[in-house]
C-alpha cells in the first residue's frame, strides 16, 4: 500500500508566489500572511560554500546588478538588495542564508519543499551543503530510515532538484532526509531513476502531465507534486488525477486549504 502524501496539499512557489520578491524572507512572510504554511523555495552556494535562498545563477534579475551568486559571500549577498525589482514596498529585502529561512520556518510552523538549485559546475557540493544545514536545524526530528515513504517525518523538509547529482550528493551526507526528483516532462526510463536515487517524489511540470502517466506514478508507489500550478480548474483536475501536492504562484486566488472535490 503507499503510504499518504504526509504534508500539506498546496504550498506557496518561492515563498510567496508573485505577491513577493521571491525566495525573501518577505516572501515565507507574504504566504503566512495568506494563510500558507507550507512552501517552496530555492537553495543555491555562495561563494563560501554557504547555501543561500536563489532561483538564478547571476543576480541581474531579481538583484538589479551584475554578477554570479557563486562569486559572492553569503555576507556580500546579505547586502544585495533582491526587493525593489518587486515593488517598492519590498526595497531593502536581502538575500537570506538557507539556514536563517528554515529556523524562520521552525519558528512559524511552516513547511518546506527545498529546491537544490545548483549553479554550473557546483551540483554536488550544493546538493551536500543543502542537505547539512537542514539536518542541523532539524536534527531533533530526522528519524532514521526519514527519506522512506513510511518513516517520514511531516515537519521535516523534503529535499527536491532536477540535478540527480545534487541529489546523490545529499543523499550520501544526510541519508534519512526524503527526496524528490524535479523534470520537465516525465521521461521513460523515471522508474529506474527514482529508486537509484531513493527518492520518495516525483515532481513534475503538470503541462506536460496525463491523468494514465499520473496513474502509474502514483501506483508505483511515488508521490506526484506539480509545479507551477495557478489556476483552481487545473488544480482540481489534478487531484482528480491522483496528484498528491502543487506549489502555486497564485496564493491570492488558490486557498491554502484547498483540497479535492468530492466525487
Amino acid at each position: 500500500m503507499t503510504a499518504r502524501w504526509p504534508y500539506a496539499r498546496v504550498l506557496a512557489h518561492r515563498g510567496g508566489g508573485v505577491l513577493a520578491p521571491e525566495n525573501t524572507i518577505a516572501a515565507i512572510k507574504t504566504g503566512l500572511d495568506h494563510g500558507y504554511r507550507a512552501v517552496e523555495f530555492d537553495a543555491m552556494l555562495a561563494a563560501d560554500d554557504t547555501p543561500v535562498l536563489m532561483h538564478d545563477p547571476t543576480l541581474e534579475r531579481t538583484g538589479l546588478i551584475g554578477g554570479a551568486v557563486s562569486a559572492l559571500t553569503a555576507t556580500a549577498l546579505a547586502a544585495v538588495d533582491v526587493g525593489r525589482w518587486h515593488s517598492k514596498g519590498f526595497s531593502g529585502e536581502t538575500v537570506p542564508t538557507l539556514d536563517a529561512a528554515l529556523r524562520f520556518c521552525r519558528a512559524h510552523d511552516v513547511w518546506p519543499n527545498i529546491e537544490i538549485k545548483p549553479a554550473p559546475g557546483h551540483e554536488s557540493a550544493t546538493g551536500s551543503a543543502v542537505a547539512r544545514v537542514t539536518a542541523n536545524v532539524y536534527a531533533d526530528l530526522i528519524l532514521p530510515g526519514g527519506d522512506r515513504a513510511d518513516r517520514v517525518h511531516p515537519a521535516v523538509p523534503l529535499l527536491s532538484s532536477f540535478s540527480r547529482a545534487a541529489l546523490c550528493s545529499a543523499r550520501e551526507v544526510v541519508p534519512d532526509l526524503p527526496r524528490g526528483w524535479l523534470v520537465r516532462r516525465v521521461p521513460s526510463g523515471w522508474r529506474t531513476a527514482i529508486a537509484q536515487m531513493g527518492c520518495v517524489s516525483l515532481h513534475a511540470n503538470h503541462r506536460y502531465l496525463t491523468a494514465r502517466l499520473a496513474a502509474e506514478i502514483r501506483e508505483s508507489g511515488t508521490w506526484l507534486f506539480c509545479y507551477t500550478v495557478n489556476s483552481t480548474h487545473r488544480a482540481q483536475t489534478l487531484f482528480s488525477w491522483g496528484v498528491d501536492a502543487f506549489c502555486t504562484d497564485s496564493i491570492a486566488r488558490i486557498s491554502a486549504t484547498m483540497q479535492p472535490l468530492e466525487r
